[in-house]
């Protein structure tokens, strides 16, 4: 996956890691689209992963025919449920530059993950969170699902606003507006570096690795997003964005209490300080004014037709 350019340089990847659980409806269609599009627009080498997380149907089988038939897509079968253990898993064993994650419904428009990437791979921020509440968003939802996902935003802002040093705040100190949104890179090392002190294995496994690197005073990004639902995908279970009956937003609300619970109890054992955190390097391959590209702007001489290792 890591390649040179004309140069000699070596150039920055990026893998994107794609948990499923029992959803082969949708993964052959939402994995060619993706590929599709990394292919002819992505600037960098990539791979896509599908982590399998212990599915019990066809999703494995889809998995790896994916991985005959098109050449970045790679698969993983985990024995373990939990979005959460699929990343920390992929993304500690990764050889790329940046990590990034997506929902297997590909509900986030595909146009903002080179502004999700950019600005890790420049050197400019450490994580980057794709937003559907940022005011610049545009969505498509149903109004359960709405509710839902803003009620549990206010619930994990109302809890960890009383951390000390954890307000969910991006570059330029505003407010974190979706830390729940599933459309998340960090850079690989970075990453490394914060996975020993994250707990959660299924859906707060995102506001923790938020929370953290907030709380080492790392760089966070925010990308307003553009969302669709999905009605004939569902997300996978305990998603805080499945809110198909009021049992559902009961459970996410116990959850992310329990997850707040977690959070206060390292932050007052001291396990949410990281010593020898990597710092930033900046490259050439893409200018720090990407914080606010939009995916027109692509960094001069890049070759789209990239070849990837297995």
């Amino acid at each position: 996956m890591n390649e040179t350019n004309a140069g000699g340089v070596r150039q920055r990847s990026v893998e994107i890691v794609v948990p499923v659980d029992n959803e082969p409806h949708v993964l052959a269609d939402s994995i060619g689209r993706l590929h599709a599009y990394l292919e002819g627009s992505f600037p960098f080498p990539f791979r896509i992963t599908i982590a399998d997380t212990a599915g019990t149907d066809a999703t494995w089988f889809t998995a790896t025919d994916l991985t005959l038939r098109l050449p970045h897509v790679h698969a993983l079968r985990l024995e373990e449920k939990g979005r959460g253990h699929a990343l920390k898993h992929v993304w500690n064993r990764s050889s790329a530059d940046v990590v990034a994650s997506m929902d297997v419904n590909l509900s986030t428009g595909l146009e903002a993950f080179l502004p999700l990437v950019a600005p890790l791979l420049s050197g400019h921020s450490d994580l980057t969170i794709g937003s559907r509440l940022h005011r610049r968003a545009t969505v498509a939802r149903g109004t359960q699902r709405e509710f839902a996902s803003r009620f549990h935003n206010l619930l994990l802002r109302a809890g960890l606003g009383a951390l000390p040093h954890s307000r969910l705040r991006s570059i330029g100190g505003n407010p974190i507006s979706d830390p729940q949104c599933a459309f998340t890179a960090v850079r690989a090392d970075v990453f490394r570096a914060l996975a020993p002190h994250i707990e959660d294995t299924a859906w707060f496994f995102d506001t923790e690795l938020l929370v953290l690197a907030r709380r080492n005073g790392l760089r966070v990004h925010e990308v307003p997003v553009d969302w669709t639902d999905a009605p004939d995908a569902p997300d996978a279970p305990g998603s805080p964005d499945t809110p198909d009956s009021q049992g559902d937003i009961v459970r996410t609300a116990v959850d992310g209490l329990k997850g707040r619970g977690r959070m206060l109890r390292s932050t007052l054992t001291g396990r949410t300080r990281v010593p020898a955190l990597p710092g930033r390097t900046s490259t050439p391959q893409v200018s720090a004014a990407h914080t606010t590209i939009s995916s027109a702007v692509l960094p001069t001489g890049a070759n789209t037709h990239l070849e990837h290792a297995s």
